[in-house]
C-alpha cells in the first residue's frame, strides 16, 4: 500500500475539497461553452446529431485520454519540473514548469494533428496546467480536460 500512495502522490493525484466551487475551476468549465460554439459554427454542426456519436470512441477521448495525459504531463512532469526550482518561478502568473509542459504537449499532439490543431492545444493546455499549480492536484486538470473532450468531440465528431 505505501508504494500505491507513493505513485498517487507523485502524480499529484488527490481529491480537492471545494474544487466544484474554486473560482478558476469554474472559468475553466465555462470557458469551453463559447469556444464549442464557434467550432460548431464554423464547421456546420460536424457529422450528424451528438448521440450519433456517444460510445466507447468517446469514453476513450473524454475518460481515458485525460487521464492519461494529464498523469504524465501535470503529474509526473510538471510535478517534477517544479521541484527542479527553476520550474516553479512564474512567467506572467504562469509557472515555467507549466510553461514547459503546455509546449511539449503541444509538440506530441503533432503526431496525430496538424500543426495548426496541435498549436490549438497550448491554450488549453496551460489552463490544466494553471489547475495544477493552483491545487496541488491533477484532479481538476483531469476532470476540465475530459470535459473539453468530450465537448469538442461530441460536437465535432
Amino acid at each position: 500500500m505505501h508504494a500505491v500512495n507513493a505513485v498517487r502522490d507523485a502524480l499529484a493525484l488527490r481529491w480537492v475539497p471545494g474544487m466544484a466551487r474554486d473560482r478558476h475551476v469554474l472559468a475553466a468549465v465555462l470557458a469551453a461553452l463559447p469556444v464549442w460554439g464557434v467550432l460548431w459554427a464554423m464547421d456546420g454542426a460536424g457529422g450528424g446529431p451528438p448521440g450519433e456519436r456517444i460510445g466507447w470512441a468517446l469514453l476513450y477521448l473524454a475518460g481515458i485520454t485525460p487521464l492519461l495525459e494529464e498523469l504524465a504531463f501535470r503529474g509526473a512532469l510538471q510535478g517534477w519540473l517544479l521541484e527542479t526550482g527553476w520550474g516553479a518561478v512564474r512567467v506572467g502568473g504562469l509557472s515555467l514548469a507549466n510553461l514547459a509542459c503546455s509546449a511539449l504537449f503541444a509538440v506530441m499532439h503533432l503526431g496525430v494533428h496538424s500543426p495548426v490543431w496541435a498549436a490549438s492545444v497550448v491554450i488549453p493546455s496551460l489552463v490544466f496546467g494553471h489547475l495544477r499549480d493552483r491545487t496541488g492536484s491533477t484532479v481538476p486538470a483531469i476532470l476540465v480536460h475530459g470535459w473539453y473532450n468530450l465537448g469538442y468531440f461530441t460536437l465535432m465528431g
